[in-house]
């Protein structure tokens, strides 16, 4: 039950980064999921972390576009890129929004028809996941860490705090701070776990951190010249709940960069450098 199929493979910066194909038994349809294996890893077992892409991404669109991979092997990092959603799941609608559904799951676990049976991004990526690498590849499970951007910075906040001690390290560019106060993450949140405002709030970071859930030190960027600042993101809510509850954070803004991977790109170095030392590679 635990078998992969290699998808594809390429040396890259000594290393070798693949995509890879499981049948999930938690999300009930196969995932796929990108692996950079750095040259490190010959030696024995590295440190992991998860990098969790956006809206409308999938497995590759953080290995192909951030340009991690030269600075993961330089640091000795495996680098883990998840699928953003189940696809071909066969629920009607579920391709119809660019921000909700196919490539919107919002690393949550669906409590809401139609998608409580698929939409099992949390279990997947926090248990399924994590046991498949272990035995498919060179990864130290006990040294983890989380990066997102946008949704995926919402995820890797949320995931971190909700599940206290499994990442050593954790890092956002634009996250989604606050979902329950936007409009990407009401939308998610009413259709994937109903309209009960309690549930909503245990996948809100600014709502966790301020209920008393704590992470490693964070490190976030954003951009000021992205579309989505004001509307969607919120990162003063963020900085706002970190100084009131004595959550470490370093939230850096930087003038002329907006929401896409060239910003991305420009400071992926930093975020790298930043899981290096957390994880002790």
């Amino acid at each position: 039950m635990d078998a992969i199929t290699t998808l594809e493979q390429h040396r890259c910066f000594d290393g070798t980064q693949g995509f890879y194909e499981h049948a999930s038994q938690a999300v009930g349809l196969p995932m796929r999921f990108g692996v950079y294996v750095p040259p490190q890893a010959r030696q024995g077992p590295r440190p992991v972390l998860y990098c969790l892409a956006g809206l409308t991404c999938n497995e590759q669109t953080f290995a192909i576009k951030a340009g991690a991979q030269q600075h993961a092997a330089r640091h000795g990092l495996v680098l883990v890129t998840p699928d953003t959603s189940p696809r071909t799941s066969g629920i009607p609608g579920a391709d119809a929004d660019w921000d909700f559904g196919t490539a919107a799951g919002f690393y949550l676990d669906a409590t809401r028809e139609p998608y409580a049976r698929h939409w099992r991004m949390e279990s997947w990526l926090m248990q399924e996941l994590p046991d498949l690498l272990q035995r498919h590849f060179p990864v130290r499970g006990d040294r983890t860490g989380v990066l997102g951007h946008s949704m995926g910075g919402h995820g890797a906040l949320t995931l971190a705090l909700r599940h206290p001690g499994r990442f050593q390290s954790v890092s956002a560019f634009a996250p989604i701070c606050a979902p329950t106060e936007v409009p990407w993450g009401q939308k998610a949140f009413a259709g994937y776990l109903g309209e009960d405002r309690s549930a909503w709030d245990r996948h809100d970071a600014v709502r966790l951190i301020e209920a008393g859930a704590r992470v490693p030190a964070l490190l976030v960027d954003q951009g000021l010249e992205d579309q989505f600042l004001a509307s969607q993101l919120r990162p003063e809510r963020l900085e706002q709940a970190c100084a009131a509850a004595g959550q470490p954070l370093q939230l850096r803004r930087h003038e002329g960069y907006d929401h896409g991977y060239f910003f991305i790109s420009s400071f992926v170095a930093d975020h790298l450098a930043h899981h290096a030392a957390g994880l002790g590679a």
